[in-house]
């Protein structure tokens, strides 16, 4: 199963006001494990970046001038997105970015039914508590020192990681790592494996003093 895990930034809270997407971010998952295969791009928004938003992602006007606008990357989002189930945290706030942009475009939007907002199973499964990434990283012990400010591809990942956890764990040594990575884990754990076996038929010794410890048990179940 392929899903795509999905981020972006924007120029302020509100796509409804006016607010515009300034960076996209989505890693792919097969079956629950990262492949190493993402897509990240920052896009000149056409307006200022509000002073509130500046201070979360530190992505501001002079950077982005350059930037292409969302007409000239949308094509190749979207076929990295394909027809794959979205992964997104606060999903209603990220789609109807895309969708405003989209609409822009003259394009149909996206279905928010594609997405899980990981938000809303957090809230689910551990109602009361805090639902932020930054609380879902300290309860999975997931490492965010680096987030000391957004940006939409760090989220990704660590949101990747956050879901693996929320659907049932993370397959040790195998979060997050590149396909080369995955690769050389797997032979590792291969060549572990083929290793011969070890001795382990008892000893004379070791069988009379198991045919004492038995001898005084009162009616053992595997003699009935």
């Amino acid at each position: 199963m392929r899903e795509i895990v999905l981020d972006t930034e924007t120029t302020g809270l509100s796509a409804a006001t006016g607010d515009r997407l300034i960076e996209v971010a989505c890693l792919e998952l097969v079956n629950h494990l990262p492949t190493g295969k993402h897509f990240q791009r920052y896009v000149n928004p056409d307006r200022p970046v509000s002073p509130d938003a500046f201070a979360v992602h530190g992505l501001g006007d002079a950077f982005l001038a350059d930037k292409p606008r969302f007409g000239e990357i949308a094509d190749e989002l979207f076929a990295f997105i394909g027809d794959s189930p979205l992964v997104i945290h606060n999903a209603e706030f990220d789609i109807g970015f895309l969708n405003a942009e989209l609409a822009r475009l003259g394009r149909p939007p996206l279905d928010p039914t594609r997405a899980t907002d990981t938000v809303t199973v957090a809230r689910r499964k551990f109602p009361g508590a805090p639902a932020s990434l930054d609380a879902l990283c300290k309860r999975f012990a997931i490492d965010n020192s680096a987030r000391t400010r957004h940006g939409a591809l760090l989220d990704a990942e660590l949101l990747a990681e956050v879901y693996l956890e929320l659907v049932g764990g993370r397959q040790a040594g195998l979060a997050l790592l590149p396909d080369a990575a995955v690769r050389t884990e797997i032979a590792v754990a291969r060549t572990v494996l083929a290793r011969p076996p070890r001795p382990h038929a008892p000893s004379a010794e070791e069988l009379a003093r198991h045919a004492a410890l038995v001898a005084r048990l009162n009616d053992p179940i595997w003699r009935l």
